[in-house]
Parts: structure tokens; C-alpha cells; sequence
């Protein structure tokens, strides 16, 4: 009896830690880290030394140029990060690990996926014309804002969540939306790389 009360204890106690420790473990800052660089990498080079005319290629009236995909992500990123510091600034959720059970699983799972399309929303659809050169200031600005969440190990970013406007995705914490951002850009340079592998892609 006694050797049960005393197994039931520390069961407990684990729970209480594992429930009292929403920080990153190294693992998951890594993980995260390498997201971070490995888009940001691929993105650079895929964007890098396109002319105007490589630049603002349509393969057809409804799909979009290299340009447009590259500003979705810009401002995409910019209106996550705004979801990632709401998340960080709220209140501890008390109830962060039900809600946001499965959902990190989930986001690397979907979110690089192109065979299931979704539309953007109004606001994060290209609307203005950037350059390229615009575009890839705005990225790299918009990317160490991102980079700086990860410079803090002790940010409890587990417990502190938002909620997604999409009700698939729901509550997030503060990880989740950390590497929803670069699993999204992964997402869309497969874009870039469809229309500049597309038979009327214009040449060098």
C-alpha cells in the first residue's frame, strides 16, 4: 500500500513539473532555429538574381508571379509574428496543454503540403507592386524580428497561446506560431519554384 502511495506521489510530482515547465527544450529551439534558416536559405536563393521580366511572370491570369508569392510571404510573416506576440503578452493559458495538444504535429504536417490549396485573406493577398530588391529588405527585416523570439531560452512560450482565425488550427501557443511562420514560407517557396519551373518562364 505504502509502495503505491508512494508511486501515485511521484507520478504527481512529474505531472506538476512537466505542467510548471513550458519552456522550449534544446531540442525544440533547434528545431525551430533550423526552420527559421533553412526557408529563409531556400526563399534568398530562389529569389536571388531574377530580372523584372523572371520577376513578374504570371503562368496564368489567376496564379501569381514570383513577386506576388515572395510579398504573401512578406506580409504573411508580418501578421503571424503579430499572432506569435499576442500569444507571448497574454496570460498564462491554464489550460495550454489540452488545447494545444497535437496541434505542433499537426502544423508540420499540413502546412507544407501543396496539395491541399487554401485562399489567402483579402489583407494578405499582393496588392501593391514591390521590387524585388523591396521585397527581399522587407523579408530579411521581417525575419530577424522572428529570429529575436529565439535569443530569449527562458520565454515560456509553451503556456502563453492565441487563437488561430482558421477553427482547424484553433488555440496555438506561442511555439506553434513560431514554427507555423517558417513551415508557411516553406509552403509557398514550392510555389516559386513551380512558376520558375513552368514551360513559359522567361529566360535569363
Amino acid at each position: 500500500m505504502k509502495a503505491v502511495a508512494i508511486s501515485t506521489l511521484v507520478v504527481l510530482s512529474a505531472a506538476i513539473i512537466s505542467a510548471a515547465e513550458p519552456t522550449l527544450t534544446k531540442e525544440e529551439r533547434d528545431h525551430a532555429l533550423q526552420l527559421l534558416v533553412d526557408s529563409q536559405a531556400e526563399f534568398l536563393n530562389l529569389t536571388s538574381g531574377l530580372n523584372e521580366s523572371q520577376w513578374n511572370y504570371k503562368p496564368a491570369p489567376d496564379r501569381w508571379s514570383v513577386g506576388e508569392t515572395a510579398q504573401h510571404i512578406v506580409l504573411a510573416e508580418g501578421a503571424l509574428f503579430s499572432k506569435l506576440e499576442e500569444a507571448i503578452t497574454s496570460a498564462p493559458n491554464p489550460d495550454w496543454e489540452a488545447k494545444t495538444a497535437g496541434k505542433t504535429e499537426f502544423i508540420e504536417r499540413v502546412m507544407p503540403d501543396r496539395s491541399h490549396k487554401a485562399q489567402a485573406p483579402e489583407p494578405l493577398q499582393p496588392h501593391d507592386h514591390w521590387t524585388r530588391e523591396e521585397t527581399i529588405a522587407k523579408y530579411k527585416e521581417t525575419r530577424a524580428r522572428t529570429l529575436k523570439i529565439l535569443n530569449d531560452p527562458d520565454a515560456p512560450l509553451k503556456n502563453h497561446t492565441s487563437e488561430h482565425p482558421f477553427p482547424v488550427f484553433g488555440t496555438l501557443n506561442a511555439y506553434q506560431w513560431l514554427i507555423y511562420i517558417p513551415l508557411h514560407n516553406v509552403r509557398h517557396n514550392q510555389q516559386i519554384a513551380e512558376v520558375r519551373n513552368s514551360p513559359g518562364f522567361p529566360k535569363p
